[in-house]
């Protein structure tokens, strides 16, 4: 195959991400059984909130915590306490923490990739926190490019393919999220490599949708060795 530009996702894709918001989630309704309320209740209202701040905070811990803190409030009412919030914050404070899980295959088929085609790494979320990940991930020596953005959505996909002159259909979007990876990308133009993660962020799932792109589906970041 001829050189190509991958753009990589980070989040779910190099290393996991979602299920330790999702383990915190689990603890975190746990502190909301004595109120009373069905789990799946509370995670809808959570849902809702997350949706809410994200378009005015954007992702990451920060915005996380801020959408724990909210559901909990209004969930509890005058029922609040102190000792609960500080226990709210202790949870995301691990999620801060936590060094990057590498998901199995991923440094030695990014080695084989770098070999062959020029890698741009393309995450969402806040900048530091974001970095810090790339940073402990210790893979951020294979990319020519990190790029950390604030949303993936066609006008970015555009403005990455026009500031680091990416030919189109010489190019592959590859990442977990129909919502942000594939759909877009598809959309404004690129392929896509979509590669499904069970723990998939639902505010990140959607239809895949068709585009101007060609779209391959796999199972595992490892099996992109076979088809580029």
């Amino acid at each position: 195959m001829s050189r190509q530009t991958l753009l990589i996702d980070a989040d779910d894709t190099l290393w996991e991400n979602n299920i330790f918001f999702e383990q915190t989630i689990e603890k975190f309704i746990d502190l909301l059984e004595p109120l009373g309320f069905a789990r799946d209740y509370a995670r809808r209202i959570l849902n809702e909130t997350e949706r809410r701040n994200v378009r005015q905070h954007g992702y990451g811990v920060r915005s996380f915590a801020r959408s724990l803190e909210q559901t909990y409030l209004k969930l509890a009412g005058n029922w609040a306490r102190k000792e609960t919030l500080q226990q709210i914050a202790a949870l995301t404070a691990e999620l801060e923490s936590a060094p990057p899980h590498i998901l199995e295959g991923v440094p030695e088929t990014l080695a084989y990739l770098a070999g062959r085609h020029r890698l741009l790494l393309m995450t969402k979320g806040e900048q530091a926190e974001q970095a810090i990940k790339v940073e402990r991930s210790g893979l951020q020596s294979y990319f020519e490019v990190i790029e950390i953005v604030p949303e993936k959505d066609v006008s970015t996909y555009l403005r990455i393919v026009n500031q680091h002159r990416v030919v189109k259909y010489h190019a592959w979007m590859v990442g977990n999220s129909p919502r942000s990876d594939i759909n877009p990308a598809l959309e404004a133009g690129l392929n896509a490599v979509f590669i499904p993660h069970q723990a998939t962020w639902v505010l990140e799932q959607a239809e895949v949708q068709s585009g101007a792109g060609k779209l391959l589906i796999l199972s595992s970041f490892r099996e992109l060795r076979d088809h580029l």
